[in-house]
């Protein structure tokens, strides 16, 4: 791409757009590649739907947040690499800024009504985990061997307690993919081209490695709070495979089972988080601006903010230059398969614990869970709504 695409006038151009997303794109990832595509491909036509589509391949095949990693993508296309900072920044601020300022005024939610909008928010986790964990089984346990590869998972999480069991079952899912599910590509990959060298995407590659590799070590050998905050996010980050949900057993094993954030607070706001636009990585902010150790602060919400984003990034732009020969080959595509079921099993498990087991504590809050899970599968009602719904209806059973 020359560089008249990084004008100023391109980088202010993404950052309306994507600020304009960033304020209404309700409804979580899946829902946010329909609105890049409304906006994009049909009303901008910045580019066509054969490039999307092979856009959007390539983030779901990367850890991250795949919606996040499209939207860099199109403002790297359309602004070089200021176009990219504006596109993630102008679609990520208005939910971490929302998420902060909750978690900072929670002190304002100890009444008898705050408690039960509180206790909503956390019912409101159960039936958004239990719709997404559905919605994913049908797409991606489609057969038997995967269905398998799920049940896997959940076994291996039970088992293995902690980020480890997260890592573990994603390996043994990526490996039994490679043995059982393969099968030919199912249409010809078309050239996607972004403007990214081979060298750009080495150094993103060393620096995505480095930090994996290092700031464990780093968190290991010095008692600094800071580093040990920046490590669990950055792991957290690059680990997630299957979209934003994924993301709550990784980030709940590193704040709350270390006693940084307690399960109430945690749960809650994972409810809030649903209630707003943008991504869901954003929870992020929320966990760093209540964690104890670092004292109710934006400085908080900011580090784990932009630690748990990294990760996904680098390994954007390390493989947008090899990623054209690299899709045409089936043992890639089938080592998805493998590891995509995997997340539907790590979901599974999360939806019982933590989900399930702080939030459910009798009849009416099971009652409260299911009407929002009908509202979500059967309605079609967006989550912002069953979010207020279910807020409203904590309120109701608490008082």
């Amino acid at each position: 791409m020359s560089d008249d695409h990084a004008t100023p006038g391109r980088t202010r151009e993404v950052f309306r757009a994507f600020l304009l997303l960033g304020l209404t794109s309700f409804g979580g990832p899946i829902a946010h590649l329909g609105y890049f595509r409304g906006e994009f491909v049909e009303r901008r036509r910045w580019l066509t739907e054969q490039a999307y589509a092979d856009l959007v391949a390539l983030c779901q095949f990367l850890p991250g947040p795949a919606s996040s990693q499209v939207g860099f993508a199109l403002g790297l296309m359309r602004g070089g690499p200021w176009g990219a900072l504006a596109a993630w920044t102008a679609f990520t601020l208005p939910s971490a800024i929302l998420l902060s300022l909750f978690a900072l005024g929670a002190a304002a939610f100890e009444g008898p009504i705050g408690q039960g909008l509180i206790h909503g928010l956390k019912v409101t986790a159960v039936a958004i985990v239990a719709h997404a964990v559905w919605g994913m089984a049908r797409n991606l346990c489609p057969d038997r061997r995967r269905a398998g590869i799920a049940l896997a998972a959940v076994f291996t999480v039970v088992l293995v307690s902690g980020p480890l069991g997260q890592v573990a079952a994603i390996t043994v899912g990526a490996v039994a993919g490679m043995l059982f599910c393969r099968r030919h590509a199912e249409r010809e990959a078309h050239p996607l081209t972004l403007p990214v060298s081979r060298r750009a995407g080495h150094l993103a590659g060393l620096a995505f490695v480095a930090l994996l590799v290092g700031l464990p070590l780093l968190a290991w050998a010095t008692p600094s709070l800071t580093l040990a905050v920046m490590d669990a996010f950055y792991r957290a980050g690059a680990l997630v495979f299957g979209g934003g949900h994924v993301v709550l057993p990784l980030l709940e094993a590193e704040v709350v089972q270390s006693g940084w954030v307690s399960a109430d607070d945690f749960l809650a706001g994972y409810g809030a988080a649903q209630a707003i636009p943008g991504p869901l990585f954003t929870f992020a902010a929320y966990l760093g601006a209540v964690m104890e150790p670092l004292g109710a602060s934006l400085f908080g919400a900011a580090l784990a903010l932009a630690m748990i984003f990294l990760p996904g990034m680098l390994l954007l732009v390390a493989v947008l230059p090899h990623w054209n020969r690299f899709r045409r080959w089936d043992s890639a595509q089938a080592l998805m398969r493998g590891a995509n079921a995997a997340v539907v099993g790590i979901l599974g498990a999360a939806l019982y614990q933590p989900v399930w087991t702080s939030a459910i504590l009798g009849p009416r809050e099971f009652a409260l869970a299911l009407s929002g899970f009908l509202l979500l599968a059967v309605w079609k009602l967006p989550a912002w709504a069953v979010v207020a719904v279910l807020a409203g209806g904590g309120v109701l059973i608490s008082v």
